[in-house]
């Protein structure tokens, strides 16, 4: 077998004269797979879940299309097993350690070891590791059984005298958001959704290696740099430290330290910066160990120097909430993450780039990982860092109250160490928060309703065990992260909302106040708010499985997971647009009326700065094809708000806003240094006459937001549904309508294109003599245009980059199918 062939491989060329290193075999071939009750055995791929293996043998349909979903919960409900073999030869077998490293169970599982029981699990965000070395043999048979989730959940349940809110998930350590959510469906996994690996060794074995107690000036960075350690050796041995490839240090080591403690000074530093303030630097830290001329082991580390402090002082106002990273206040500019697939298995390599591309292309410098999904793959916090995005990562808790017993504590802590542990030396870490909602929904959600004292104590006791005890302890001591016991500080339920730490605002949507509402209630931190919209043509037309649109199928409404959904949708569209007949015009509409409402609450929030430190939306991101409140689609296709959010989190902003009957334009300049250059000014009407106009030179100070130009409405002596304002500073220009979008008197007319064939895709030229508002340009092909609902002024040339690796387009030098629409269709 594949394993015995390379296991050997590497112990020959590995293991020789100046080479005793660990050797790390993968088990990921020949798994198969049945339930515990069967007897035919399936194919199966590990890494990954019972739900892709049934999938890739034809067992069930796929349940992101139509309503296939409720034809799978038995799924959720059988037990599982799976299993393989694996062969050693005799001198592989001489290694004097052998430990399997399980990174990943979904759930609970007994794993057997030619048919000794090696491991009970029972948590999928700990990895388990078990030596074997005097179970193994030449042929090996590895065997795991996985228990449905329920079983053990109502053995917890029925330990409990009363009941906890959000039902029995709060038991299971996994994935909280496969139990279904407003925006996904119910898909509880099982399976090995991570990599199963067997590590042998002779004499030394590197465990961990981070640094710590980061300490930085104009001309050095001093860390000390920790190396943990398992060996046998009689004598001593040499720890050789690289820095960019360049020996540094180098120190002979007693045989009896196993923990090794070094002070590294890295003269005139080159600093790690958030995206758009500067480079974000990674250093590459390599250790080696010697015995004599024999390599014993060797790890690498990218440490990216910086300091990132979560600043949540007590003020003149109530409490502030901003992030400072080395020694600047950063504003924060980004959204809430889920995982990408209800199916962890099926996100790649490529997926991973292609979005957090996306999120700097964007104009993004954080992103929250929310606690209803993951600890996200090692290859996610990697691409942070080497992209300059923050992290704001949460534990994974949401929207629930969960035990306190000592068996639940002890499992969590375990758990949040392997976690820290793990992501402690990515530069991108800015922050551990220890759930989401929960105190929040406690505290305003009813759920004390109906409960004793004592009942409520015991549950309000168990959260301060975990949330307030527990979890900072261990960030705090294996990290110099800082900790936020809870998002948000306070909900909409509490005046204090707006003044102190971080808030999550859902009067919009939730509670259908109208987008108004965000301009005049700005809190010092928006950690979530969001609004929902349509996804892309081709996800409804997967979801269908069929080319027309159909918005009103019972497939399509299965993938509406709110109960309001549809109806506040149409709510707010009647409020500010018309209301189109046609089902691919009332997706486009909704992809508006998102991108208008929600970037109506980011300005806003923007221009209160240094009031309002950040602003991260819910959400950026689909695990299925939906109706949702993200910005891109499952697939990955741009939604209006999207296009819109490049414009919106640019360093330098324009954003005009009417206040006591003056236009009020403000210069929004998030930059490390001031800037100098002319504000210019005009109203113009949709035949591009200028009606008015002005210009004056003007200076921005570094990290700020000032008004720099007002003009009272009473001076605006032109008809507004026929005008617009527009303000253009430092290559930004925007445009402000002084009526609601559906009040407009724009007029309609055709678009002229020209194509041009480039090796990445189809350059595209539109014009029009007319100004065309939101300008929209789809196709069936597989791209994405660069620009997309965007205004057109008349006679103007816009060139879209229509960028695309569709194989149907490779012999075209048009695309053909090419559909453009505007906002001037829909007014009449």
């Amino acid at each position: 077998m594949r394993y015995s062939l390379l296991l050997l491989f590497i112990l020959i060329f590995s293991c020789g004269p100046n080479h005793d290193v660990p050797v790390i075999i993968e088990i990921n071939s020949d798994w198969e797979f049945k339930k515990v009750e069967d007897s035919i055995w399936h194919n199966a791929t590990v890494p990954g879940n019972v739900f892709s293996d049934l999938l890739d043998n034809g067992l069930i349909e796929d349940p992101f299309i139509g309503n296939n979903e409720q034809q799978v919960q038995w799924v959720s409900e059988t037990d599982w097993e799976y299993r393989t073999n694996f062969s050693l030869d005799e001198k592989a077998l001489e290694c004097n350690h052998f430990q399997f490293n399980f990174e990943g169970l979904d759930t609970y599982a007994k794993v057997f070891l030619n048919d000794s029981l090696i491991l009970r699990a029972n948590n999928a965000f700990r990895e388990w590791n078990v030596d074997v070395k005097t179970l193994l043999k030449q042929e090996n048979e590895l065997r795991l059984e996985f228990d449905n989730p329920s079983h053990h959940e109502a053995i917890e349940k029925a330990k409990l005298a009363y009941e906890l809110p959000a039902g029995n998930r709060i038991f299971t350590r996994k994935a909280q958001f496969q139990y279904g959510w407003d925006w996904g469906p119910i898909l509880n996994t099982s399976g090995i959704w991570k990599p199963i690996t067997l590590t042998c060794w002779n004499d030394y074995r590197i465990q961990e290696l981070f640094s710590r107690k980061l300490k930085i000036n104009d001309s050095i960075a001093e860390f000390d740099l920790h190396l943990k350690s398992n060996h046998k050796l009689e004598d001593s041995y040499k720890v050789q430290i690289y820095v960019n490839d360049s020996l540094f240090k180098e120190k002979e080591v007693n045989n009896k330290v196993n923990n090794l403690r070094e002070s590294i000074a890295i003269k005139n530093p080159k600093l790690w910066w958030p995206h758009n303030l500067g480079e974000p630097y990674l250093y590459d830290i390599k250790v080696i160990v010697r015995e004599g001329r024999r390599i014993l082991d060797s790890v690498s580390v990218k440490k990216g120097l910086r300091t990132i402090e979560l600043v949540a002082e007590e003020d003149s106002i109530g409490q502030s909430f901003y992030f400072k990273v080395n020694g600047q206040p950063v504003y924060a500019k980004g959204a809430n993450y889920i995982p990408q697939h209800s199916f962890q298995n099926e996100v790649s390599l490529e997926d991973y780039d292609r979005l957090l591309s996306d999120v700097v292309k964007s104009n993004m410098n954080m992103l929250r990982v929310w606690g209803g999904g993951i600890y996200e793959d090692d290859y996610f916090y990697q691409l942070c860092d080497e992209k300059g995005l923050l992290v704001w990562q949460d534990f994974m808790f949401a929207c629930a109250m969960y035990p306190g017993d000592d068996e639940f504590l002890n499992d969590v802590r375990i758990e949040a160490e392997q976690q820290v542990k793990r992501l402690r030396n990515n530069a991108s870490i800015a922050l551990w928060c220890g759930n989401n909602e929960n105190s929040e929904a406690w505290h305003r959600w009813g759920w004390q309703a109906g409960r004793s004292e004592d009942e409520k104590e015991e549950i309000w006791n168990n959260y301060l065990k975990l949330f307030d005890s527990l979890l900072p302890q261990v960030v705090n001591k294996y990290s110099h992260t800082d900790y936020w016991e809870s998002s948000p500080k306070y909900g909409r339920g509490n005046p204090k909302y707006k003044t102190e730490g971080d808030a999550h605002d859902w009067w919009i949507w939730h509670d259908a106040y109208p987008f108004e509402h965000l301009q005049e209630n700005v809190p010092r931190f928006m950690s979530e708010f969001g609004f929902q919209s349509f996804p892309s043509y081709e996800a409804i037309r997967y979801i269908n499985q069929n080319d027309t649109i159909n918005i009103n199928s019972e497939e399509f409404k299965n993938h509406q997971k709110h109960p309001r959904g549809f109806q506040l949708i149409e709510e707010y569209m009647k409020r500010d647009y018309p209301i189109p007949s046609e089902a691919e015009d009332y997706v486009y509409m909704s992809q508006l009326l998102q991108s208008k409402g929600m970037s109506m609450g980011i300005r806003a929030q923007r221009r209160a700065k240094p009031y309002n430190m950040g602003t991260l939306y819910w959400q950026l991101n689909d695990c299925w094809p939906v109706v949702s409140w993200s910005s891109m689609d499952y697939f990955g296709n741009w939604k209006a708000m999207q296009y819109q959010m490049v414009h919106d989190f640019k360093n330098v902003m324009v954003s005009s806003h009417i206040e006591n009957d003056t236009l009020n334009v403000y210069i929004v300049n998030d930059n490390l240094e001031s800037i100098e250059d002319n504000l210019r000014v005009s109203i113009q009407d949709f035949d591009n006459n200028v009606l008015w106009k002005d210009s004056k030179e003007i200076t921005v100070e570094a990290n700020s937001s000032e008004i720099k130009y007002q003009l009272p409405l009473s001076d605006v002596r032109f008809p507004k549904d026929e005008i617009y304002f527009d303000a253009k500073f430092n290559y930004v220009d925007e445009h402000f309508f002084f009526v609601k979008p559906k009040d407009l008197k724009l007029q309609e007319g055709d678009f002229k294109t020209q194509f041009v064939k480039m090796d990445n895709g189809i350059k595209v030229i539109v014009s029009s003599d007319t100004y065309q508002k939101d300008v929209f340009l789809s196709t069936k092909y597989d791209g994405w245009f660069h620009e997309n609902y965007f205004d057109l002024y008349p006679g103007q040339r816009r060139w879209i980059y229509f960028l695309s690796d569709d194989p149907r387009l490779k012999n075209l030098t048009i695309i053909d199918d090419l559909k453009i629409k505007s906002f001037n269709n829909f007014i009449r």
